[in-house]
């Protein structure tokens, strides 16, 4: 692969974007944004929205989809409200407060609360979360923290989950780290990179070359092959990109700009 073509451009959103996500099963993506509300888009028909969720009092920073019921979204806001919404249903289903109710979090609530937080693939065991310069690692059933990963010299903006689930990606201005999660060596950082320059934000492994990791930078973005410790930046937004997401079904790239566009790449 030599570089990422541009597939479509989704414009809804009247402010930032802050976040985006691919269906693990399906064509659809989701974005949230300052302008309080969530989207739902058709990759296959992007020319608008087909969902519009609307109930949040402040901005919302990041959202996910649940990896084993492609019907569940969720999403925060600024005010620490998550709110589970039903695609199907184009409702909202469940609200809380992450401060009131963080039974899993207790750590993440004295360091200040969340920048992101993203489930593992495939069967949502584990969760990875990041707060300040630190990504916890939760068991979901057990709700105990397992690790604490405590590398990073600077506040983390992005956390994401390689296809298999042994491997987690987390992001901070100056540095890129990939953490071990297997059996044998478990909360070890394996790969490293140190920007040259233009600040790192955002991070997604690729869905067709699992040694790739897209990282997104203001107006560009840098592809890293981790195996052979080799990168190479794109041009590709006219504001930060403040969010990735990748879609094993349909090998595309989606991302999310200050700019107020989501583009898609394959």
């Amino acid at each position: 692969m030599d570089t990422l073509k541009l597939k479509s451009t989704l414009e809804e959103h009247s402010l930032l974007i802050t976040d985006v996500r691919f269906s693990p099963n399906s064509a659809r993506l989701a974005t949230s944004s300052f302008d309080k509300t969530v989207r739902v888009w058709d990759a296959d028909n992007p020319s608008f929205s087909m969902r519009s969720f609307q109930g949040h009092a402040t901005s919302v920073m990041s959202l996910d989809f649940h990896p084993n019921n492609e019907d569940l979204l969720c999403s925060c806001d600024g005010d620490s409200e998550i709110r589970y919404w039903s695609i199907n249903q184009n409702t909202c289903t469940k609200i809380f407060k992450s401060r009131q109710e963080a039974v899993i979090m207790p750590l993440l609530s004295e360091r200040g609360g969340m920048t992101q937080m993203r489930f593992q693939p495939r069967v949502g065991r584990l969760l990875a979360a990041a707060a300040e310069n630190v990504v916890s690692i939760f068991d979901v059933e057990t709700e105990t923290c397992i690790h604490s990963l405590q590398r990073h010299t600077k506040p983390v903006h992005s956390v994401c989950w390689d296809a298999t689930g042994d491997f987690v990606a987390s992001v901070s201005e100056d540095s890129v780290r990939v953490w071990a999660l297997g059996t044998g060596n478990e909360g070890d950082c394996v790969h490293e990179l140190s920007c040259n320059g233009n600040k790192f934000h955002s991070c997604v492994f690729h869905p067709n070359y699992p040694s790739l990791l897209v990282i997104g930078c203001y107006q560009s973005l840098e592809l890293w092959n981790m195996v052979e410790n080799k990168s190479m930046t794109v041009p590709a937004h006219d504001g930060l990109i403040a969010a990735l997401a990748q879609s094993p079904a349909t090998g595309m790239v989606a991302s999310a700009s200050h700019d107020k566009c989501v583009k898609l790449w394959k």
